[in-house]
């Protein structure tokens, strides 16, 4: 009888191993980018075109006010949950280009300095 209770407690404290899973297939290539990530790709250049527009009024406003643009513009089409620093970097980057073509005038140049 003291044999079969010690096979008994064998089997039942013994640690089930785990069985290996197969991976499931995906439906999107491996490369693709997910909507998850599209998301955050239209977020990140909502912040960007914020931050290079709010730049581009003290510096390099020929280069960084065209860049907040697009940038703004893309991340409006990609549907961002950040609209309004998306539309903020549009709103700046054209202030970019007013401010350029204010100093312009001013100077009778293609570039403004102080």
């Amino acid at each position: 009888m003291e044999l079969t209770e010690r096979t008994h407690l064998a089997t039942a404290t013994k640690p089930t191993e785990a069985k290996p899973t197969a991976a499931k297939p995906t439906a999107t290539a491996p490369g693709a980018p997910t909507r998850g990530t599209g998301t955050k790709d239209a977020d990140g250049m909502a912040v960007a075109s914020f931050i290079l527009g709010l730049l581009g009024l003290l510096v390099l406003n020929v280069f960084l006010g065209p860049i907040a643009i697009a940038l703004a513009s893309v991340a409006l089409w990609r549907g961002t949950a950040r609209r309004g620093r998306a539309f903020l970097g549009l709103g700046l980057g054209i202030a970019d280009l007013l401010v350029l073509v204010a100093f312009m005038q001013f100077d009778s140049t293609v570039s403004w300095n102080f």
